[in-house]
C-alpha cells in the first residue's frame, strides 16, 4: 500500500514542480526539516482534484529562519499568519504555507496557545484527522506518524487519538468532522466521531459565526450534502425541518451541479434567510442571490413563468432546479421551462416614463402606476406587444 502511495506522491505535478523544489532545498527538504502536509498530500492519494493550488509546508525552522532564507534566495515571503507560525512565500505562481512544528500548550476548545518545537509526530498528534496528518518528503516519501494512510486511501475520516479530547481542543471540529466526510467520506461517519460529536453540541455557544459559517459555506459548496446535513440535524446541530430536508436531497438528484446558492435559497423557503445571514455571517451578495433565485424558483413553481424570467432573468437557470423541487417536476416539466428560458433570453421592457410623459402623462405617482399596470401586460402578452402596442393601451 506505501509504495503505490509514494508513486503517487513522487508523480504529483506540484511535487515535481521546479517551484516546489527550489523552496524545498532551501528549507532543507532534504534533510527531512520541510515536508508538504495536509491536504496536498491527502487529496493526491486519493486522487481528488484541488480547487485549491496552494501547498502547505511543515518545518522544523521557526518563522523568523523561514523568512531570512527566503529572502537570501530571493523569495518572497509574506507573513500571513506569523503569530501562529506561518509564512507564506511565493516563487512564480507557487504560493506555499510554511507553518513551524508545533505543540500545544493549552487549548480552551476555541483557541489553542501553541509552542513551536521539532518533533513531527507531536505536531501530527495535535492536528484534527488522520488523513489530515500525512507528510510528504521532497523525494515523494511518505511519512505517517498516526496511520492514516489506510484512512485516507479508505475514504474514512476519524479522528486522530480520542475524538472528544480532539474537539475539546477546537469545537469548531464538530463541523469539520461532517464536511471532510461529505468530501472525502462518501457521506459515511465513524462511530466514534459521530458520538463525539453528538456529545459536543450544546458545548458550541462560544465558537463566532464567522468560523461556523466558513465550514457551512464549504459544506453547502459540495456536490453531495444531503445525507450530511440529516445526520447534523438528527444529533441538534443543525436546525433543518424535515421537509426542507426532502428538498435538499431532491435538488441533488434534479441538479447537475448543486451549490451554494441553490441550497440556500431551499433553506431560506418563502420566509427569508436572516437567520441564516446571522448565524452564518451571509455576505450582501450571497444573500442577494439566493433570494433572487428564492423569489424566481417560487414564481416558477407557480407557473409565473415570464415574469420569473424578467424579474429574475440572471438567475433563472438555477432557479428553475429548485422550482422544479418545490413543484414536484419531472424531466419533461423542467425541460420545457428551460426551454421557454432559452428563447426569451433577457427581455427589456420598451417603454419608460418619458415616452408616457410625451404622450401626455403627468410626471407623479400615477405615471408610476400606470408603467407597471403596462409592464404587467407585456409580461401577460409573453413579451409579444411593442412600443406603439404599449401606447395604444396607455390610459385606457
Amino acid at each position: 500500500m506505501i509504495v503505490g502511495a509514494e508513486a503517487r506522491l513522487r508523480n504529483a505535478e506540484w511535487r515535481l514542480r521546479p517551484e516546489t523544489q527550489r523552496i524545498f532545498s532551501i528549507l532543507d527538504g532534504d534533510q527531512g526539516r520541510t515536508r508538504a502536509v495536509g491536504g496536498v498530500v491527502r487529496d493526491t492519494l486519493m486522487g481528488h482534484s484541488r480547487d485549491n493550488p496552494d501547498i502547505d509546508l511543515a518545518t522544523e525552522f521557526v518563522p523568523e529562519e523561514v523568512i531570512a532564507r527566503a529572502n537570501k534566495a530571493g523569495i518572497a515571503s509574506y507573513p500571513t499568519g506569523i503569530e501562529h507560525g506561518t509564512v507564506t512565500l511565493k516563487l512564480g505562481e507557487t504560493l506555499c504555507e510554511v507553518t513551524t512544528l508545533r505543540r500545544d500548550v493549552e487549548t480552551d476548545g476555541r483557541h489553542a496557545v501553541v509552542a513551536f518545537g521539532t518533533d513531527w509526530t507531536m505536531d501530527a498528534e495535535r492536528r484534527d484527522f488522520t488523513l489530515n496528518a500525512l507528510y510528504c518528503h521532497a523525494d515523494g516519501t511518505l511519512f505517517d506518524p498516526v496511520e492514516g494512510l489506510a484512512d485516507c486511501l479508505a475514504g474514512r475520516v476519524r479522528f486522530i487519538g480520542e475524538a472528544d479530547r480532539r474537539i475539546g481542543e477546537d469545537g469548531l471540529r464538530v463541523y469539520r468532522f461532517f464536511r471532510f466526510s461529505a468530501s472525502h467520506g462518501g457521506e459515511q461517519f465513524d462511530a466514534a466521531g459521530r458520538a463525539a460529536c453528538a456529545g459536543a453540541v450544546g458545548r458550541l455557544a462560544h465558537l463566532s459565526a464567522e468560523r461556523v459559517g466558513s465550514e457551512m459555506r464549504r459544506m453547502l459548496s459540495l456536490p453531495r450534502i444531503a445525507v450530511t446535513l440529516s445526520a447534523m440535524s438528527e444529533i441538534g446541530l443543525l436546525a433543518i425541518e424535515p421537509p426542507v430536508l426532502t428538498q435538499l436531497r431532491a435538488y441533488e438528484r434534479q441538479s447537475p451541479q448543486p451549490g451554494l446558492a441553490g441550497r440556500l435559497a431551499l433553506l431560506f423557503g418563502r420566509d427569508g434567510g436572516e437567520r441564516y445571514r446571522r448565524d452564518w455571517r451571509l455576505s450582501n451578495a450571497e444573500m442577494s442571490e439566493a433570494e433572487a433565485i428564492a423569489a424566481a424558483a417560487n414564481l416558477f413553481a407557480d407557473a409565473e413563468i415570464d415574469t420569473a424570467i424578467y424579474r429574475h432573468g440572471a438567475v433563472a437557470r438555477p432557479a428553475v432546479e429548485v422550482a422544479a423541487v418545490l413543484a414536484g417536476w419531472g424531466e419533461a416539466g423542467k425541460a420545457a421551462v428551460l426551454q421557454r428560458v432559452a428563447e426569451v433570453g433577457a427581455p427589456v421592457f420598451p417603454l419608460n416614463g418619458k415616452d408616457l410623459i410625451a404622450a401626455g402623462f403627468t410626471p407623479g405617482p400615477q405615471l408610476g402606476a400606470e408603467i407597471q399596470r403596462l409592464e404587467e401586460a407585456w409580461i401577460e402578452s409573453g413579451f409579444a406587444l411593442d412600443r406603439d402596442a404599449l401606447l395604444r393601451r396607455a390610459g385606457s
